[in-house]
């Protein structure tokens, strides 16, 4: 199973000192039934791009609760077994929960299939929007959308031989 964990770059740069993502059960995102039902589509490369864009969220709300990470969203793309990743039953449909899954222990780093990183150009957005989000989960329609403004920027793609680049990054 193809799973999507949020990081910061200083969240990065920590999994590439230690080898792993997570230090026991952690969440992430992926595929789920909830995920599919939501986003209405059997289409697999739709529906892991819409697990990356509820992991990206989640990274920016990583961001929004730490002021000294660089403002840049990070998710990495890790394949775990599938008895590794679970959706949590007794979160039903709550609509902030589509996608997301709890990974049973730490997963190797090595594992990874790639890393998911904003470029520069999304650092003034990303930065509005990690401001802005706590004002846009209490209904304000101006915070949303400057929410919505971060998801317009796409995450770069890097192979994961590229992480001790990208780790640079965070300073």
């Amino acid at each position: 199973m193809r799973v999507y964990v949020p990081l910061t770059l200083p969240g990065l740069a920590g999994a590439h000192r230690s080898g792993h993502l997570g230090s026991g059960p952690f969440t992430a995102y992926a595929v789920t039934p909830a995920l599919r039902e939501w986003y209405l589509s059997d289409d697999i490369e739709e529906l892991e791009y819409a697990a990356l864009n509820r992991a990206a969220l989640a990274s920016l709300r990583l961001l929004a609760g730490d002021a000294a990470a660089p403002r840049r969203r990070v998710v990495v793309a890790v394949d775990v077994s599938d008895g590794a990743a679970a959706a949590d039953p007794g979160r039903g449909p709550d609509p902030a929960a589509l996608g997301e899954v709890r990974v049973a222990g730490s997963v190797p780093l090595g594992k990874a299939a790639a890393v998911h990183v904003d470029s520069a150009d999304a650092e003034a957005d990303v930065s509005a929007a990690a401001d802005a989000l706590a004002a846009a989960d209490g209904g304000d329609d101006d915070a949303q959308f400057v929410v919505d403004g971060a998801e317009d920027h796409e995450l770069l793609w890097y192979a994961t031989q590229e992480i001790p680049n990208l780790v640079g990054l965070a300073g």
